[in-house]
């Protein structure tokens, strides 16, 4: 579609607890707003195991696929830690020790065993992401980001490198909800979406007491554009009964 960048991203979620559903995944919404800023496109988004096989078949996939692979989790300091010798297969190279990475875990202070020196082996070549909250660094190599699953440390390493990114205009978006039932809006709606091939149209159903709807989302690179089809919509809307209201701020 012409008004997407041509610039996309994939971000891996790693964790069997994530899958099991005992943790509740927080990273994804921050990665789909940030890149967006960035004129950066959340293509895809995939939750898998800790599993070296599985890990290295989603890499490899993704990173030939996409602008920018992000990983998420699995490069602690315990047995189920996996993703960077995983990341190191799938690329073919040796997981090394990194004497930065190293440096930079006993300025944190703390005794250095081997658990903790797991979080400095790497694979080679990869360069070192900042992790101003714990010291432990993540790592990038060619155009995958390896970074923490706890959402401050991976929002932290992530603000680190977004500077680094190369990204096309920011990617804007509204909305408008309707109370209407989907069936009734589909085609008016799909009219309006053929004839602006320039943005994305979604459309996200709801019940709202009890009250059926939908939020039509219009987002794109070009602001005076996405007022322009918003504006169609709050009309076609209005026409069907559908009280279009756009939310607030």
């Amino acid at each position: 579609m012409s008004g997407q960048t041509d610039t996309t991203a994939c971000v891996l979620i790693i964790g069997n607890e994530i899958l099991s559903g005992k943790t509740q995944d927080a990273n994804l919404r921050f990665f789909g707003l940030e890149l967006a800023r960035l004129g950066i496109r959340l293509a895809e988004a995939r939750v898998i195991r800790d599993e070296h096989a599985t890990i290295i078949d989603h890499v490899n996939a993704c990173r030939t696929r996409f602008s920018y692979v992000f990983t998420t989790g699995g490069i602690g300091p315990t047995h189920d830690d996996i993703t960077a010798e995983a990341v190191a297969r799938a690329f073919g190279v040796e997981l090394i020790l990194n004497e930065e990475a190293v440096a930079r875990l006993r300025r944190s202070g703390g005794h250095l065993n081997e658990a903790r020196l797991k979080m400095a082996r790497m694979p080679a070549g990869a360069e070192l992401i900042d992790n101003p909250i714990s010291h432990a660094p993540g790592f990038r190599i060619a155009n995958v980001f390896v970074l923490a699953g706890i959402p401050n440390i991976a929002r932290a390493m992530f603000a680190s490198v977004a500077g680094g990114l190369s990204a096309g205009a920011r990617i804007h978006s509204a909305s408008v909800d309707v109370f209407t039932r989907e069936g009734d809006i589909a085609a008016p709606l799909e009219r309006i979406a053929d004839a602006w091939p320039g943005v994305e149209i979604g459309s996200y159903p709801f019940v709202r007491d009890g009250v059926f709807g939908a939020s039509l989302v219009v987002r794109g690179s070009d602001e005076a554009l996405i007022g322009e089809v918003i504006d169609e919509i709050v009309t076609a809307m209005t026409a069907l009964g559908g009280d279009p209201q756009r939310p607030l701020g």
